[in-house]
């Protein structure tokens, strides 16, 4: 990797980042094949799983390892507030089982694992060390360990999405979609059946740094390969569509906290024609990065408040890819301000260039006095 600033970090975050998909991929299809009861609801009723809890605790401790746990502050969706309950003792053993073989396996991506299995303790407190609330002053590692749980228990896209911001801007990047083929039109070859029985697709990790101009995805490593730099990666960048009759849109999937009917108002303005394209996750992010769609629209509804973990990655990639991100307004996304995306204007608009962004920015403006947020 290039001797530049932060290539120490986005070195070791590519390499957490596969070892975490390659956990991932482990858990979901074990999920999959036997229906057990890997999956809780949280007190918002939202889902967490097994994958969400290990997930964080490898990712929290290789970063600690790698950087030193006293240097280190790392903001994540999951706490241990239902996993420390006596009643989920067997929830507890399968996370402290799925994290410790995965970190036996750290040599295999260019990482130093522990030198004996972790216990129980040690893996709560690598959960809990992800309790910063980020901020404007240094440095943050922000994680979402399983963004889109729900494309996750139904064998669909999901994502696990790692950034670093640094006095309040995102600097890195890195977003590993196991579900999304290194191949074209990627969006279109993910099945339950094909998670199942393996058809041999390769998904695939992409990462960026600020102010690169570049956006880079590798295949990810399956089996008992090892990663080795710069394990097949290419540079990807946003489709050159600037035509609303031909681009591609995508949505959120959920209705509850997106407003759909609004979004399809604004694609009419606009003069969209494709269909809305529904995925799960940040691979709606991803999609615009490599250039499979070309518009991403979410306008959360009344009382929602985004999350940083749920963008800082994507937006990054996008962004360096040759795309654009703004709120709805056209104003610059703001991650200095804590866990959540303080001051957005009415929802998050990403393009794959500054034509179409202008165009739904007008269709917004457009639409916004007859919707019912």
């Amino acid at each position: 990797m290039e001797d530049e600033k932060y290539s120490d970090e986005l070195n070791v975050a590519v390499r957490v980042v596969h070892m975490a998909c390659s956990l991932c991929e482990k858990v979901q299809k074990q999920l999959l094949s036997t229906n057990s009861d890997q999956v809780k609801s949280k007190d918002d009723d939202s889902l967490v799983t097994v994958a969400d809890w290990s997930v964080q605790a490898t990712v929290s401790w290789m970063l600690s390892k790698s950087f030193g746990s006293q240097n280190i502050s790392i903001v994540a969706e999951e706490d241990i507030q239902t996993l420390s309950k006596s009643e989920s003792s067997s929830l507890l053993a399968m996370v402290v089982s799925a994290v410790n073989g995965c970190l036996s396996e750290a040599s295999r991506f260019g990482l130093q694992g522990p030198e004996k299995p972790l216990s129980p303790s040690q893996i709560l407190e690598a959960i809990s060390q992800c309790s910063s609330r980020g901020g404007l002053l240094g440095q943050h590692w922000v994680l979402d360990p399983v963004d889109g749980t729900l494309g996750f228990v139904r064998g669909d896209q999901y994502a696990v999405a790692l950034a670093l911001i640094d006095d309040g801007e995102v600097v890195l990047g890195v977003l590993g979609c196991p579900n999304y083929s290194v191949k074209d039109d990627g969006l279109n070859k993910c099945s339950r059946e094909n998670l199942v029985m393996s058809n041999g697709e390769v998904g695939c990790v992409m990462y960026t740094r600020k102010g690169s101009g570049k956006a880079w995805m590798q295949p990810l490593i399956r089996f008992d390969k090892r990663l080795d730099w710069p394990n097949s990666a290419k540079l990807i960048s946003v489709s050159s569509v600037d035509d609303p009759a031909l681009a591609t849109f995508c949505e959120p999937v959920e209705k509850s906290n997106s407003d759909h009917s609004f979004a399809a108002g604004v694609a009419s303005t606009a003069g969209l024609r494709k269909k809305p394209l529904r995925v799960y996750s940040m691979v709606k992010y991803a999609a615009i990065a490599r250039g499979e769609a070309e518009i991403y629209m979410r306008f959360a509804r009344s009382g929602y408040k985004e999350k940083i973990w749920d963008h800082a990655a994507g937006v990054l990639l996008v962004i360096e890819a040759g795309g654009v991100v703004t709120d709805a307004g056209g104003c610059q996304l703001d991650f200095s301000r804590g866990i959540y995306l303080e001051g957005i204007d009415r929802g998050i608009i990403a393009c794959s260039g500054s034509k179409l962004h202008e165009k739904i920015i007008g269709a917004v403006y457009a639409s916004w006095e007859s919707s019912n947020l």
